[in-house]
């Protein structure tokens, strides 16, 4: 399967994405303002690392309890803390806080907005087609990740209940699918209010880890120890198929590592950095080495729930209510990365329009997507009914994560050599140590096929396949509708003086730059006239986050009250045309939008044995593009004064 670069050509209403890429130019991207640094770092503790926070729930317990038990004694203990500890420091630290996080595009960060940077810059190799098509199965991982973690986090907290007392045991599987239902059905009232309490919350939370743990560590202080690299190599020499093996539990400690950089927009990456080092990174270590200084003492007694049995028993319920707030912020964190990726793949190309609410009148990113939230839900729910336990669930947690983290690490690559221009002998050391570390969890995570790990594959394929086919479809789309369009002057010069002209200003949505719009020519076939300002206007997304408003539109007139117009938007913008309308002046005159009309066409598309896609994708892109969103929803263009004109396309 294959897929073009970013396009470079423009879309809009009258195609299926309504919009294209393009270079960025001179744009300046959004800022952080001037919050203080402590702020930004607390929100950051609330938002960014509610994923890996939770990681303690269940990562230790499964290196011993899991599917590839090992033997409970001090050698294998302390390597899997050493293992945990250096796996934080080489992938979270150095790979994602000290590298990664400086490949921003204009201040944003995740796989789709560096994919948009790096693509700039190889569109004119020969492996260009590969790089695209990492970045986007990256992007189709993710929402394998978005379905397990919710699932994960939840019902391992809730099963705190039966470490308190069995027979509440019973109802965790009732409660974590309440507690779901009830997380996704407010998601349509937005996350603004909610998100002030998160920071505190995780302040909390955290805090009780790293009080958790140094109870623990101070009756057993040789577990300090593990923190020296050398016991992971002699986990290793001791017992080298179960210390790889392993590693698909120990990787259960950083996911959520790639959360680092895909929230770096919303805090910025000193904050996320400061959080991490000086509070994160410490309540987590102490807290693993807290329920290994626990198997140190109670052995396998302790081992149904290490993280639990830190505390004593009256302060167990306690703690998993704060176990279960703290998953619930992590499910959030996850759920609003899938809305804010979606909104990135629509605007890149790789998805077709879907319906997207703003839950914010002041947040521009506080958005909310009915068919991704519900979809989510539903599959997030199956997964609980289905594997039961946390335990069960870990099985297909991980393969998503370090296949991202892998292809973030081939991103990088590019980043290192293309952006930066590093030496070769500086990029390459470092990139074979995240190659190594990557492909080592990658390949021991495969191993949990069988147990789970096709689930999360299986989603990644599906999406991939979806997000390929419309980015190809609308690639023939755009070549089909220009292979037949009409010169422009030829146009003006041929029907201007013909055509009865009728007053006010007709806005006619185009994909491309060049050539006559088909339902300009389908309006005067049918209508056989022409309004006194007749706008071609089109849409196009840029290769960056934001796109200045004073730049946002660019005229020019072609003669005979014709003008062509431009709209740029970074692709994270919100895409309003008849606000950016009312700040422009074409041949003199402001837009009234009462006096205003917008003309879109809808394609018929009809599949051939044209050199293009296989007929069975072409099939699926046409059930695609009936399924898209309005274009004048999408465009918010007044419903009183939006006129569709469809035609029929062959691809």
């Amino acid at each position: 399967m294959t897929t073009e670069p970013l396009p470079t050509t423009s879309t809009a209403a009258d195609l299926p994405s309504a919009r294209a890429v393009e270079s960025p130019d001179d744009g300046h991207g959004h800022g952080h303002g001037s919050e203080g640094l402590v702020k930004l770092a607390v929100g950051a503790i609330g938002i960014v690392f509610g994923d890996i926070g939770t990681s303690p729930l269940y990562a230790f317990r499964e290196t011993f309890a899991g599917h590839h038990k090992l033997t409970l004694d001090p050698a294998h203990i302390m390597g899997v803390i050493s293992l945990m500890f250096w796996s934080m420091m080489i992938v979270v630290t150095l790979k994602y806080v000290a590298i990664i996080m400086r490949a921003d595009n204009k201040g944003e960060g995740g796989s789709l907005a560096l994919l948009a940077l790096v693509s700039g810059k190889t569109k004119t190799r020969r492996w260009s087609a590969g790089i695209i098509l990492l970045g986007v199965f990256a992007t189709s991982l993710f929402y394998g990740d978005s379905m397990i973690t919710p699932a994960v986090s939840v019902l391992s907290a809730v099963e705190g209940l039966g470490v308190v007392s069995p027979t509440l045991g019973l109802f965790v599987l009732p409660i974590a699918v309440a507690i779901l239902i009830g997380l996704f059905s407010i998601q349509s009232v937005g996350t603004g209010k909610v998100g002030l309490f998160f920071g505190p919350i995780m302040l909390v939370y955290f805090a009780v880890l790293a009080v958790l743990g140094v109870l623990s560590v101070s009756q057993t202080p040789g577990v300090l120890w593990a923190l020296s690299p050398h016991y992971a190599v002699e986990f290793f020499l001791l017992d080298p198929l179960r210390a790889f093996l392993a590693l698909g539990s120990v990787v259960l400690a950083v996911t959520g590592a790639e959360a680092l950089y895909a929230d770096m927009g919303h805090f910025g990456r000193r904050p996320i950095g400061v959080s991490w080092l000086f509070f994160v990174l410490p309540a987590l270590m102490l807290n693993y080495m807290g329920q290994g200084a626990l198997l140190f003492r109670e052995g396998t007694a302790a081992l149904e729930s290490p993280f639990y049995m830190l505390a004593p028993d009256g302060l167990q319920l306690p703690l998993v209510l704060l176990a279960t707030m703290a998953a619930i912020i992590a499910s959030q964190a996850v759920i609003s990365g899938a809305f804010s990726v979606t909104q990135q793949a629509i605007q890149l190309g790789f998805m077709p329009r879907l319906r997207i609410e703003h839950t914010s009148a002041v947040t521009a990113g506080q958005i909310y997507i009915p068919l991704v939230n519900w979809a989510l839900m539903c599959f997030v729910i199956l997964l609980v009914l289905f594997f039961r336990t946390s335990s069960n669930l870990t099985s297909a947690y991980g393969i998503a994560v370090t296949g991202a983290m892998t292809i973030d690490t081939c991103l990088l690559g590019v980043a290192l050599t293309r952006l930066w221009n590093w030496p070769r002998f500086a990029a390459m050391p470092l990139l074979a140590l995240f190659f190594l570390v990557d492909g080592a969890y990658l390949t021991a995570n495969l191993t949990k096929i069988p147990d789970g790990g096709w689930f999360p594959l299986m989603i990644g394929f599906i999406i991939f396949t979806l997000l390929t086919t419309w980015s190809k479809g609308r690639k023939l789309m755009i070549d089909r509708l220009t292979e037949s369009a009409m010169p422009v002057k030829v146009f003006i010069t041929s029907a201007a003086n013909s055509a009865s002209r009728v007053p006010g200003t007709a806005v006619f949505m185009t994909s491309s730059a060049e050539g006559v719009p088909h339902a300009l020519l389908h309006n005067l076939k049918h209508n056989k006239v022409l309004h006194e300002r007749v706008i071609l206007l089109t849409v196009k997304i840029t290769g960056q986050p934001y796109w200045p408003e004073e730049d946002r539109a660019k005229t020019e007139a072609l003669g005979e009250g014709f003008h062509r117009m431009v709209l740029r938007y970074g692709f994270m913008d919100d895409i309003d045309v008849p606000a950016a309308l009312k700040g422009v002046d074409a041949s003199g005159a402001s837009f009234r939008m009462m006096d205003t009309s917008f003309f879109l066409s809808r394609q018929t598309l009809l599949a051939s044995d044209r050199p293009g896609m296989m007929i069975w994708r072409e099939k699926l892109f046409a059930w695609m593009l009936r399924n898209a969103e309005s274009a004048m929803e999408f465009f918010r263009l007044p419903t009183n004064r939006v006129v569709e004109l469809g035609s029929q396309v062959e691809i």
